[in-house]
């Protein structure tokens, strides 16, 4: 499970682009709270705060417990904008996780025991399709990652999301096919020598 991140805020009343920018200037970056049907609070977070949860990794599939002026409000992030030149935060968006709440989210796939791997270990290599996988999961109860074991597999194989174990509860998003998540792949010296064979038997003259 995805362990719980805190941060502070303080509610903010200005709304606008002026007022935004007023918060930007204090060091702070405007954000809302919205969801679980309630109504929406505004509220202002430390920038450096911001930006040290984002670059982190996994900030849009964390649970955060915000601190806002003394009241806790639980709630995932569910987008944030950059300034599209010097790409710091300037706005999140969180969203009230209420109990029982199930999320769509984003899980960074983890491979492990690649030295188990017969395909690996005769020098092929591990092309990855998907670096993160979408589920749906409990909000209490959101993966660190998905853990990928690659024991037994061969050059030309291919691990699909069928032969993952997922925790209780959590499923992946994609339900209409057994997708794939990564090959083994044969090295390219290898590739070389087996199109050169085909090269050489396809300019053979036919036997008479």
């Amino acid at each position: 499970m995805a362990a719980t991140k805190v941060l502070n805020a303080q509610a903010r009343e200005g709304v606008g682009k002026g007022a935004a920018r007023e918060l930007r200037r204090q060091g702070l970056v405007p954000a809302v709270i919205y969801g679980d049907k309630k109504p929406p609070v505004t509220i202002a977070i430390p920038y450096k705060d911001a930006h040290k949860q984002i670059y982190a990794g996994g900030f849009l599939s964390h649970i955060i417990e915000l601190d806002v002026d003394g009241t806790k409000h639980s709630v995932i992030p569910r987008d944030y904008q950059l300034d599209p030149v010097k790409d710091f935060p300037i706005h999140v968006d969180f969203l009230r996780v209420g109990k029982g709440t199930k999320l769509n989210v984003q899980v960074h796939v983890h491979f492990i025991n690649e030295e188990a791997s017969p395909g690996l270990k005769r020098g092929g290599t591990l092309n990855i399709v998907r670096h993160t996988v979408e589920v749906s999961a409990p909000a209490s109860d959101i993966p660190e990652e998905i853990t990928v074991d690659l024991t037994g597999y061969d050059i030309g194989d291919s691990i699909h999301i069928s032969a993952v174990t997922l925790a209780k509860g959590v499923t992946p998003v994609i339900t209409d096919r057994d997708f794939t998540i990564a090959t083994i792949v044969a090295p390219s010296a290898l590739k070389s020598a087996g199109e050169e064979t085909e090269a050489e038997t396809a300019a053979e003259p036919e036997a008479e």
